[in-house]
């Protein structure tokens, strides 16, 4: 197994060193399908181990070489491959070939095609460092990895000044985050002596329940967890992320980066479930995200913001998932959600395509007829976040719907609203986006066409795992024997006291009152479906210009002007703060550091006389100092 474990994350390695040193040189074609057979290599090798693993495997750690030893604390540089890893590496690697095959197509008529590819294997070689690390530092090259990477492809098109500033906003933002998950490791280190994993986990009963150390990391941890997955108050950088080429959304921003902070908690469910409070804080969070995020994607109008600020509500799902304890339902909808929203973002990017790059959905409409397999993918995907019977979204987002309601009836009802929310602004993309007239221009309407099948094969294949994903792990009513297949994965990488928190909160429900949730659930999703139809097809509704927008609609299209508070309020500021510290560099440091120098050439210039290469006066100079020397002597005896 361990050279297996080896090449699953130096393919992608291999990949970014040859496209980025010989890309350049090389044929697109070659670029392309080097890059996509390298991710695709590795899928092939983690799906071989994961046949050979079952619920009762031991983790297994692979030592690579003894990184460092310093205050009694050994560090190995090496890999944990157990079932939440092995869970990760399958999303990241399977959905990542898929992206890298469509980006093919995608990115064919751009001019930095090899730099791109190269990016992209970099970033899932980072991604793989992060969930098959074996200690958090391990975790930290990854997670700073990520982000280096979301920073490279973010700004990618760097000609654009707009795009260059998204860019650096999501670098930033991240930086936030990650300072408080590298204050939560080295406080880990401090308490327990250590930073792999199962030590932590052996040692974690040293902390009192929500005692003041555990609270302290846990919350370092947390604000980590919100930087990369982009939760309230740290989630702004994401919808300006879409700045990147649409395939850098799908893979970054929906499927695999902005889900390391849900396996970072999960990860370290052997702290958290020591930290009540913390773990309050997190649903708190999740459902703050998860409503603001919705209220925000129901005015917006550019197709990829939309799906921007619905992959932050969803963000916000699994975080109310992690707060009620139930670990495996996060990791669930962590999946699901890999599956549908890449495939929204790739049949978004498909309409793009197709639209010669306008993502305005104002000037689209009656597209359905011009593209049509990027049609049914996208409605599949539409269904399948907004809640239709039995695809893998419906059965995911219910299960923490139940989840909530055994902790709580009212957070059940605030889940079910932010539900209802999800279903309208989703059908109101796809109805605006495919139906009606076509309102774009004259010659756009002439270009439309279907995207080439390197395009349209990912999306199917998409579309195919959308609907049947989520029979991995079957609701409580199919029955005990198809019940929790994903809990009982999972049952391995968490503690006791892990595993019976999240049995109680998806146990703590009858059948009856179940099966009553599920159908008023899926009644609300009909419901929804009918009302958007009728307001958007039948009624004939149009998207209006963000200006146009009154009441609650403009708050929902201005985000309710939190950019405009936080430039106000943090980044306006440190500009004014940066000015200011110019002005006394100019002002004074200048001349300070200015006079020094001209000291210097001053004492040099007079150095430079007596230096003069005379030896006479030389000789008449040693002379002179022997005298002194001699007279100074005299006298002082």
């Amino acid at each position: 197994m361990e050279n297996l474990v080896y090449a699953i994350v130096l393919l992608p390695l291999a990949g970014f060193l040859i496209n980025g040193l010989f890309g350049k040189r090389l044929p697109k074609m070659l670029v392309g399908s080097l890059a996509t057979l390298v991710v695709f290599a590795s899928f092939v090798i983690t799906t071989t181990i994961f046949l050979n693993f079952n619920e009762d495997s031991a983790p297994v750690i692979i030592k690579a070489f003894e990184w460092f030893t310093v205050n009694g604390i050994q560090v190995n540089f090496g890999f944990q491959i157990d079932h939440l890893s092995l869970m990760m590496v399958m999303i990241v690697t399977g959905v990542g070939s898929l992206i890298h095959l469509y980006s093919i197509g995608y990115m064919s008529h751009d001019k930095g095609f090899y730099k791109f590819f190269s990016y992209l294997n970099l970033f899932i070689f980072s991604m793989l460092i992060l969930v098959l690390g074996s200690n958090y530092l391990i975790l930290f090259i990854g997670w700073e990895g990520v982000g280096l990477c979301s920073y490279l492809l973010i700004g990618f098109w760097y000609t654009n000044e707009e795009y260059g500033k998204a860019a650096r906003k999501a670098f930033i933002m991240n930086r936030i985050g990650d300072l408080g998950l590298l204050i939560g490791i080295f406080a880990i280190a401090a308490q327990i002596n250590a930073v792999d994993y199962l030590s932590v986990a052996q040692n974690a009963s040293i902390f009192e329940l929500d005692g003041t150390p555990i609270i302290f990391i846990t919350a370092s941890l947390l604000i980590g967890a919100t930087g990369k997955s982009a939760q309230f108050p740290l989630y702004t950088w994401l919808p300006d992320a879409m700045a990147g080429p649409t395939p850098v959304s799908a893979l970054i921003h929906a499927a695999t980066m902005v889900t390391a902070g849900v396996y970072l908690v999960v990860r370290s469910n052997f702290l958290f479930v020591l930290a009540p409070t913390v773990q309050d804080g997190i649903l708190f969070i999740g459902f703050l995200t998860a409503a603001l995020a919705g209220f925000y994607a129901l005015r917006q109008n550019d197709i990829k913001k939309v799906l921007a600020y619905s992959t932050v509500s969803q963000l916000g799902f699994m975080f109310i998932a992690l707060g009620l304890g139930a670990y495996s339902t996060a990791m669930f909808h962590v999946m699901t959600h890999a599956f549908f929203k890449a495939l929204l973002f790739l049949g978004a990017g498909s309409v793009i395509h197709a639209m010669s790059n306008e993502q305005d959905m104002r000037f689209m409409g009656g597209l359905k007829k011009y593209i049509p397999i990027t049609h049914i993918t996208f409605l599949i995907g539409t269904l399948a976040i907004s809640g239709f019977p039995l695809f893998s979204g419906m059965i995911s987002k219910d299960e923490i719907l139940v989840a909530a309601y055994a902790k709580s009836p009212i957070y059940w009802v605030m889940l079910f609203v932010l539900a209802a929310i999800t279903a309208t602004y989703m059908f109101r993309l796809y109805y605006l986006t495919f139906h009606g007239e076509f309102r774009g221009s004259e010659d756009q309407k002439q270009h439309l066409h279907e995207s080439p099948a390197n395009m349209t094969f990912p999306l199917i294949v998409l579309a195919i795992l959308s609907v049947v994903g989520g029979f991995i792990n079957l609701p409580h009513y199919v029955g005990e024997g198809q019940y929790a297949k994903l809990m009982q994965w999972l049952k391995p990488v968490l503690t006791e006291e892990s595993f019976k928190q999240m049995e109680n909160t998806l146990s703590g429900v009858s059948f009856n009152t179940e099966m009553m949730l599920a159908g008023a659930t899926v009644l609300m999703f009909f419901a929804v479906w009918i009302f958007v139809r009728n307001t958007y097809v039948k009624k004939q509704k149009r998207a209006l210009p963000e200006e146009q927008y009154r009441g609650w609609e403009k708050l929902s299209a201005r985000k309710l002007f939190v950019d405009e508070i936080y430039n106000a309020c943090i980044v306006k500021p440190f500009e004014e703060a940066g000015k200011a510290a110019l002005m006394f560099d100019k002002a004074v440091l200048d001349p300070i550091v200015n006079f020094i120098g001209l000291g210097a050439q001053d004492s040099g210039r007079a150095a430079k006389r007596l230096q003069n290469g005379n030896v006479e006066n030389y000789v008449l100079i040693m002379s002179l100092a022997v005298g002194i020397v001699l007279i100074v002597n005299f006298f002082l005896k």
